[in-house]
């Protein structure tokens, strides 16, 4: 489903924010106890995961899209929340809700709840027992919000692949997925389907500026919008600039615009701002409409 009715996967503005509220409410407390509510959700074995209660959280940490609980003794709780995967902080003695509730973690405050929507169960948690075995977990991107613009470049064209796929693969660039990679095209105003290689320095140096500064700005925005907790995590939002805003004006030049719509995902970007005014083919509708299909931007003026 495209077009703004799903939730996407959290990504680096959105799990740096909870990261920040976990680590303000969590930090220095006991971990009570562990409820798992979907056998599908824990995917280790060992050690077992009531060995995490009674523990200490010594720290909060991001790992690409994935929350790390770390515990004293040298445990790791690592939530991976996936798509529909969410966190909410209830109250003590707050009943969580039945059929949505994956897990609960309980603390002398309150209590942590994952939950996920929909059937499909693709959130993880895993309990881990050295620094080693989450260091296992990491794709291997790198953090651009820390990373020089050399380090950005050699990694970008590490391979010949489209802009879209490369900033959101996460053994290059950690944290970006649909959402913030069209932003970032937009602003960078580069095409979605550049290759890598084929851009100048100039351009990479628009698309490492627009990076940082989409990421920046979006993580600033959500920590407002957060208040004392980032209940409504979704990939869509009105200010965005292209993402989910398929026909509408672009905010930069007023045009319609544009998708690209490929299995349960779509890219959305301004025709007169990133392609020179050229609309690119979409798998499923330029293949239906054949001659119909617009190939500029003036074709639906």
């Amino acid at each position: 489903m495209v077009g703004g009715t799903l939730p996407l996967m959290p990504e680096l503005p959105d799990i740096t924010v909870y990261v920040e509220h976990l680590d303000a409410k969590l930090r220095g407390s006991t971990l009570q106890r562990i409820r798992v509510l979907n056998p599908f959700l824990l995917r280790t074995a060992v050690p077992p995961i009531t060995q995490a209660e009674g523990r200490r959280v010594i720290g909060i940490e991001r790992l690409g899209k994935r929350v790390v609980l770390v515990l004293d003794g040298g445990l790791f709780l690592v939530i991976h929340l996936m798509i529909a995967g969410r966190l909410r902080w209830l109250p003590v003695g707050a009943k969580p809700p039945g059929r949505i509730a994956l897990a609960t973690f309980e603390f002398d405050g309150g209590t942590l709840l994952l939950t996920e929507a929909g059937t499909q169960r693709r959130a993880s948690l895993h309990l881990l027992a050295s620094r080693e075995a989450l260091n296992a977990m990491d794709p291997g991107g790198i953090d651009v919000m820390t990373a020089e613009l050399t380090a950005f470049g050699e990694r970008l064209t590490s391979e010949n692949h489209t802009l879209k796929r490369a900033l959101t693969d996460p053994r290059l660039f950690s944290g970006i997925g649909n959402a913030y990679s069209d932003e970032i095209l937009h602003r960078a105003k580069l095409s979605p389907i550049a290759l890598t290689r084929s851009l100048s320095v100039e351009e990479t140096q628009q698309l490492f500026d627009a990076t940082r500064t989409v990421l920046a700005e979006w993580t600033d925005r959500l920590r407002v919008q957060a208040g004392d907790w980032p209940d409504k995590v979704t990939a869509f939002h009105p200010e965005m600039a292209v993402h989910g805003r398929y026909g509408q004006p672009c905010p930069v030049c007023g045009a319609p615009v544009q998708r690209i719509v490929y299995a349960d995902n779509e890219t959305n970007y301004c025709a007169r701002c990133q392609t020179g005014g050229k609309v690119l083919a979409d798998r499923a509708l330029s293949r239906l409409l054949k001659a119909s299909w617009p190939r500029n931007i003036a074709d639906l003026e």
